[in-house]
């Protein structure tokens, strides 16, 4: 097994003389979960084709479970699994039916059809036309597809996409349960409040360029953005202390405290208000995101 699932060096891709990626780097580890970031026209999908092999990098370098992808003999030997955003299905084929023609195609037995059914919970509408299924249904008939091969990387573009909650939790967990087999996962999303709390690290991508990456922490660190610190009546006490006034910001209703203002704004609150009960909230992914777009933005101004 090599030391990374996927690396990727210095990438650059290039259409009709415009850079769709410009030096994009990334490297990911077996087990690992990669939140890949970014509006439309990022580069996303452009980095997710030369992972996969369908196109190659003008400058730089892919591997893959330590192969280029983009040799046609790699490329069919590569242990990846690919759900794309729009799952595209033969809906007058029945769900098993379905599967068992792409096991076939990979030479795949009938049990791991009627494992992966019962996996993501599909075994009760094997028998029944795709097209009847949900929304939910048919994207975990598109995950299963991608799993058929138990793949050793996994890509997922918007996979919860028109997903209720309910769905989106059960997608997350099965995700997990590759990750805990050693497969690596990239998932590209824009749902970034229900990505937050599974993810390794993140690449935030802005018109091909990387304006981000690393764990959340490592992006906390980097950004040091207010921490939110929410109380039961915090404009009353930010009325009443001047202190607490130029840390509370009313479109928030809550405190919002610059880095290493935490430890006295909570002293404050206990020592001379009596307040005990209050929630404490770290940069969130979509706070970050957002500083990094702004940031990559009034560069591009400057």
């Amino acid at each position: 097994m090599t030391d990374s699932a996927v690396t990727v060096s210095g990438a650059v891709k290039r259409f009709s003389g415009v850079n769709a990626l410009n030096g994009v780097s990334l490297e990911l580890q077996h087990g690992q979960l990669l939140g890949l970031l970014g509006h439309n026209g990022a580069g996303k999908t452009t980095l997710i084709k030369l992972i996969l092999g369908l196109n190659r990098p003008d400058e730089g370098r892919v591997r893959v479970l330590g192969q280029d992808p983009a040799l046609a003999a790699n490329r069919a030997g590569l242990s990846i699994g690919y759900l794309p955003e729009h799952v595209s299905l033969y809906d007058n084929l029945t769900g098993l039916e379905l599967l068992t023609y792409f096991a076939r195609l990979r030479g795949i037995g009938a049990q791991r059809v009627e494992e992966v059914l019962e996996q993501l919970q599909l075994a009760h509408a094997q028998s029944r036309k795709v097209r009847t299924y949900s929304k939910g249904m048919r994207q975990r008939l598109g995950l299963a597809q991608a799993i058929l091969a138990k793949p050793r990387v996994l890509i997922l573009d918007e996979p919860t996409v028109g997903l209720d909650p309910q769905a989106s939790t059960m997608l997350y967990q099965q995700v997990a349960g590759l990750r805990q087999q050693g497969c690596a996962v990239i998932i590209c999303t824009h749902e970034l409040t229900l990505i937050d709390k599974h993810l390794d690290s993140a690449l935030i991508l802005a018109k091909g360029r990387a304006v981000a990456q690393g764990s959340i922490w490592e992006l906390r660190q980097k950004h040091r953005l207010p921490t939110r610190v929410e109380v039961a009546g915090a404009e009353r006490l930010a009325g009443n202390d001047m202190q607490l006034a130029a840390l509370y910001d009313p479109a928030e209703q809550a405190f919002m405290v610059p880095d290493g203002m935490r430890k006295p704004l909570l002293e404050r609150l206990i020592h001379h208000h009596g307040v005990f009960d209050f929630n404490v909230l770290p940069p969130s992914l979509p706070q970050i995101y957002h500083d990094c777009q702004h940031q990559a933005l009034a560069e591009e101004v400057a």
